[in-house]
């Protein structure tokens, strides 16, 4: 892991920086990727075998979190049902289902009610039904109360808090019962079509690469899974979701989709400070009245561990470039009433990931010849909520039962890959539309020019008073990453400094994430072009990628000649946020699969 951190460049040097004339000297090559430089024209490839080993499925799945669980399990249960044969496989590119997953988590039970009414009884690790529910607005030093009036979307009462990467273990397990293939440790990279353009299936990421783009002796090529219908479940921001939007133009009547980075740690707090079934969520100090933000803190007992899960949401259309989302957290843990929980304790745990935060605007187009969107991927989260493992499930629930009822129509296909077209027009009459639907105008309403406080008041009148069904639909302002600003009309900020016992240092929080790549491989952070970070997003915004990147993955280090700066991608320390692709400014950095089974190794979170 690397040990050096990243940080501001003073803006004197910035303005000289962007008046330099820039040399060839100054762009070391970064990028040593395939998806960027082609095996092609590469001679080390030449006589390399490049065939692929083929399998066939009737429905493949992408990813195994809630969603590609929940997916897999009402799938079998249909063919169950019916008493058809299906094979169903999925592929998850963490080494152990739930190793990457990362939420709150507090969440509706409703689906899972749904998928396995008797979850109880088969073990199902909710043990922690909400018992107490608070919001507060937070001012530097003060906590003020926020009523929950009933029928806020905000109210948790009838919720459980859970370890979100144990319930996904759980879920794999219902599904291996079940008689789904589970295949942890491979990353779907690649979508393949049929010659009509329809989804053929995907294919596993090549291992055995160097770092520099050649092959090594232990060179192999990733597997061809084929199928009927593939199912995409790969979570916010998705690698191969961003293909499909591409192929298919599924984003063409969508807006964009906007973003927040979710940071989280778990703590192990004294017994007298532990309350059962306590939920908070707050909002205000120390994030700007212009910017999103949120906080919770979750008490979860798990056997004789008294745990508080806290976290704090950085809406990522901020456009001050000095930023910085993970210093803003260790910030947020100073004020009185969260250092008074977490003094005497231990943290555990920490990780962070990026949530979709567009609700029902920026939902696109959900099916395609040979597949479909589900869960996190396309985006069901409910802003206001908190939440989105009950709309990812179900979402995936509906897409399944498509998926099924496609395969086995008497209707015939016109393409290779089966199209579940119904699943579109179901999901809009299911609930998960209803729930976000209502909801619609909250997220943009923390856009006017009263910012935080235009959205309160929005939430707290108009919306309590119409219950979400107001005559009209707000609009977002455009992609998180054109927000940002130069970092010319703006100062650094100053945040609270580590101090090893409330507030830490980034590198001390990325060692608890247990985040391994194997080091000699291409850095799956791929720039479409090497000089842009030094060109543009050094000279123009003070190089923000060392500050949104919550696991210091990047940092830019003075040349060798002493000469200007380069940046330095340190792809091992990768926790899988998407941050970087998100919010890039100049929108160079793309997130590919690393080779499976690397990551963040999350227990629980």
């Amino acid at each position: 892991m690397k040990s050096s951190i990243p940080t501001g460049i003073l803006l004197t040097s910035v303005k000289r920086l962007s008046q330099q004339t820039f040399s060839a000297q100054s762009f070391p090559k970064i990028t040593s990727h395939y998806t960027i430089v082609p095996r092609e024209s590469d001679p080390r490839w030449k006589d390399v075998p490049m065939e692929r080993f083929v399998d066939e499925a009737d429905v493949v799945i992408v990813g195994g979190g809630p969603a590609g669980t929940s997916a897999a399990i009402r799938l079998k249960q249909l063919a169950a049902e019916h008493n058809k044969d299906l094979r169903v496989c999925l592929v998850e590119k963490a080494a152990e289902l739930g190793r990457h997953n990362l939420s709150g988590a507090c969440i509706e039970s409703r689906a899972l009610d749904e998928l396995i009414p008797d979850w109880s009884e088969k073990g199902a690790p909710l043990h922690n039904p909400v018992t107490k529910d608070r919001f507060s607005f937070l001012t530097k030093n003060r906590k003020i109360p926020v009523p929950l009036l009933p029928g806020m979307p905000m109210a948790n009462y009838g919720n459980q808090v859970i370890r979100m990467g144990h319930f996904v273990r759980w879920l794999g397990e219902q599904a291996e019962a079940l008689g789904v293939e589970l295949y942890p440790g491979y990353a779907a990279a690649e979508v393949l079509f049929h010659n009509d353009g329809s989804v053929k299936g995907i294919a596993t990421n090549d291992v055995g690469i160097a770092k520099d783009g050649s092959p090594k002796e232990n060179f192999e090529r990733g597997m061809e899974l084929h199928a009927k219908c593939t199912i995409f479940a790969e979570g916010c921001h998705g690698h191969l979701a961003k293909q499909l939007f591409s192929h298919f133009n599924l984003r063409k009547d969508c807006e964009p989709q906007l973003y927040a980075l979710g940071l989280k740690e778990l703590w192990e707090v004294k017994p007298e400070k532990f309350k059962f079934g306590l939920v908070e969520h707050s909002v205000g100090w120390p994030s700007p009245y212009r910017e999103y933000s949120g906080s919770f803190m979750y008490h979860v007992k798990d056997g004789d561990q008294c745990l508080v899960s806290i976290g704090y949401a950085k809406g990522l259309d901020y456009s001050n470039p000095y930023t910085h989302p993970f210093k803003e957290f260790q910030t947020w843990k100073t004020h009185p009433s969260v250092k008074a929980v977490l003094e005497g304790g231990k943290r555990i745990a920490y990780g962070g990931r990026a949530l979709n935060e567009g609700g029902c605007q920026s939902v696109p187009k959900l099916t395609f010849p040979g597949g479909c969107l589900v869960g996190c991927s396309p985006g069901f989260l409910n802003v206001p909520k908190v939440k989105g493992t009950h709309n990812a499930m179900k979402s995936a629930m509906v897409g399944a039962e498509s998926v099924f009822e496609a395969i086995f129509s008497d209707k015939k296909s016109f393409t290779k890959g089966v199209n579940p077209e119904v699943y579109e027009k179901k999901l809009r009459e299911s609930w998960v539309w209803k729930d976000l639907y209502m909801v619609r105008n909250v997220k943009p309403s923390f856009s006017t020019p009263f910012g935080l406080y235009g959205g309160l008041m929005y939430t707290g009148t108009i919306f309590y008073i119409l219950r979400g069904k107001e005559p009209w639909t707000f609009h977002h302002k455009g992609p998180d990453h054109a927000q940002l600003k130069p970092a010319s009309e703006y100062q650094p900020i100053e945040y609270v400094k580590p101090d090893g016992v409330l507030t830490f240092d980034l590198l001390s929080s990325v060692a608890l994430t247990n985040t391994n790549h194997e080091h000699d491989q291409p850095a799956h952070l791929t720039l479409r072009d090497d000089t842009v970070p030094v060109k543009r997003n050094l000279a123009e915004f003070d190089g923000p990628e060392g500050r949104f990147c919550p696991a210091g993955v990047y940092e830019y280090v003075p040349n060798e000649d002493g000469k200007g700066m380069h940046l330095v991608i340190n792809a091992q320390n990768c926790i899988h946020c998407k941050t970087c692709d998100i919010k890039d400014p100049s929108q160079n950095i793309n997130w590919v699969t690393p080779e499976g089974g690397g990551g963040p190794a999350y227990d629980g979170m």
